[in-house]
């Protein structure tokens, strides 16, 4: 018969051998991350989406790109496609404000912890971090830059994101923080475009025919801008009305450099996008994300013709 004290140090060595093993596989982490964007079409999610799956492969895990496209009867689609597939991981820039927290309860019910990039959900302590542009700090920078170009007195019109978007509403709210300070400025009219350009475009068209006398456009993102600047050019009206943008898409340097955007605010999307996956790396192998919050804001920078020659990248900007 075995005494007290063998079985003890059996059970101990056994208990050990097991905490190795544990280790070992949390060490080793790997499996599918499912990263979930909005739009591809739109190069700023392109570059979200393609980013992300780069830095998931990069650090050994399997990677495959969905896109809602702001639906969000689509995006829980993904999620029980994420969750079939045994996802370790999902990164995701959610459909909408509100309409994204079941979406993401469901993820965190099949224990798939969830990392959300760009924008936010209207709830804390579901997903493990939300990394998102200083959308504030950005529209500040965005709108002093505007009235350097604009100038300090006329009429303008606003272009606006999705409502369903947080980022809309603070970027708007910046812009006009900035721009109420100068009571010659007056905002004759704003439409919302829900960041397209098509939409851009056609909603320009209406804006100028109610107000022909415009002097400038300042837009909650670059693919609203760039619409907008193709409804000014075939009103031959560009070359009296300038426009801002938001973004740093590729599209929006070359129209900066063409001279007919006159500044973009770059987010960092390239840089929040591999730091998401890299949050969801040690997690899976630490239990902890790496970060000191789960809200997690990066500073936007300014591209005007002076420095347009820094932009080395999709949604990078060289210092």
């Amino acid at each position: 018969m075995f005494s007290k004290t063998k079985i003890l140090a059996a059970a101990f060595a056994l208990s050990a051998s097991v905490l190795a093993m544990s280790a070992t596989t949390a060490s080793a982490a790997g499996g599918l991350i499912s990263i979930i964007v909005n739009d591809p079409a739109n190069p700023y999610w392109l570059t979200e989406g393609n980013v992300a799956a780069a830095q998931a492969k990069k650090l050994g895990y399997e990677a495959n790109v969905g896109a809602h496209k702001a639906d969000t009867n689509t995006e829980s689609n993904l999620i029980d496609t994420a969750i079939t597939n045994k996802s370790v991981a999902i990164i995701l820039d959610p459909a909408n404000a509100s309409g994204s927290i079941g979406a993401v309860k469901k993820a965190i019910a099949a224990n798939i912890p969830v990392f959300l990039v760009n924008a936010e959900i209207n709830q804390a302590g579901l997903a493990k971090a939300q990394l998102v542009s200083n959308n504030a700090q950005g529209a500040a920078l965005g709108a002093q830059q505007w009235v350097k170009d604009v100038g300090e007195k006329g009429k303008y019109v606003e272009l606006l994101g999705a409502p369903s978007d947080n980022n809309a509403a603070t970027r708007s709210n910046g812009y006009t923080t900035v721009l109420s300070q100068y009571s010659d400025l007056e905002k004759a009219g704003s439409d919302v475009a829900n960041w397209d350009r098509t939409q851009g475009h056609d909603k320009m068209q209406s804006l100028l025919q109610a107000h022909p006398d415009i002097t400038g456009v300042i837009s909650g993102n670059d693919e609203m801008a760039l619409g907008a600047i193709a409804a000014l050019k075939e009103a031959g009206k560009l070359a009296n009305i300038k426009v801002g943008g938001f973004d740093g898409s590729p599209d929006a340097v070359a129209a900066i450099k063409a001279g007919e955007l006159q500044y973009t605010v770059l987010q960092p999307v390239a840089v929040f996008s591999a730091k998401a996956v890299d949050e969801a790396d040690s997690f899976l192998k630490t239990g902890k994300i790496g970060a000191p919050a789960e809200k997690q804001l990066f500073d936007c920078l300014l591209i005007t013709k002076d420095n347009v020659a820094n932009y080395t990248a999709p949604f990078t900007l060289s210092q």
